[in-house]
């Protein structure tokens, strides 16, 4: 829908002049699908909203879209600084649709399985926080072209934590993980944790480093 308004600029007194817009059409970024439902195609990933950077408000969305993502580089991570994973976009088809975003993460639907990346595609039980234990754990990633499993430790448990949902604290254990980027950095957030078999979670913000 187009609108047409009058606007008049207000000199800065700095050789300048400001609208007083502030403009925001679009937001990308590399993230994990944490697990889709292959019986109705609904997904959830991220494990944590989108944020605006000037505001530190959810981002409002529309309509958003997922695609695959050729990894490009690695950042590693380390203490004070978190790393990053940095991807293109492989092909231009639409794999899904966003539809929300969460404080606990994107949802919507995958309407084109077949162009999914799932090399590990495997079916999981979704376990309870009930059935958490400390000790060891994994999680799913994909850090080289290739989604791989990864030793953790789940550290801590929280199972009265209902504010945020935030339930454990993990520990990456795994060296290759380790070597590769320091721990978790951004782009695996959303990366599924397993315990005993079943998925307990997604990764969400952690700072994992081996000191």
């Amino acid at each position: 829908m187009e609108r047409q308004v009058a606007v008049t600029p207000i000199n800065t007194g700095n050789n300048g002049y400001k609208l007083g817009l502030w403009v925001k059409d679009a937001a990308t970024g590399v993230g994990t699908i944490s697990f889709y439902n292959p019986e109705n195609g609904k997904f959830a990933s991220l494990g944590h909203g989108i944020v605006d950077s000037d505001t530190g408000n959810f981002i409002q969305i529309k309509y958003g879209e997922i695609t695959n993502t050729d990894i490009v580089s690695i950042t590693k991570g380390m203490a004070g600084a978190p790393g990053e994973v940095k991807g293109i976009i492989k092909n231009e088809e639409v794999v899904g649709e966003i539809t929300e975003n969460t404080e606990f993460g994107l949802f919507g639907k995958i309407n084109n399985l077949e162009l999914l990346n799932n090399e590990f595609n495997s079916e999981f039980d979704v376990g309870i926080r009930s059935e958490l234990h400390e000790g060891k754990a994994s999680i799913l990633s994909d850090i080289d072209g290739e989604e791989k499993e990864y030793e953790v430790e789940i550290k801590k448990i929280y199972l009265n934590n209902n504010y945020d949902n935030k339930s454990f604290v993990i520990e990456v254990t795994d060296e290759d993980l380790i070597n590769e980027t320091g721990g978790i950095i951004r782009g695996l957030s959303g990366s599924p944790i397993l315990q005993d078999g079943k998925l307990v979670r997604s990764c969400y913000k952690c700072t994992c480093f081996k000191s």
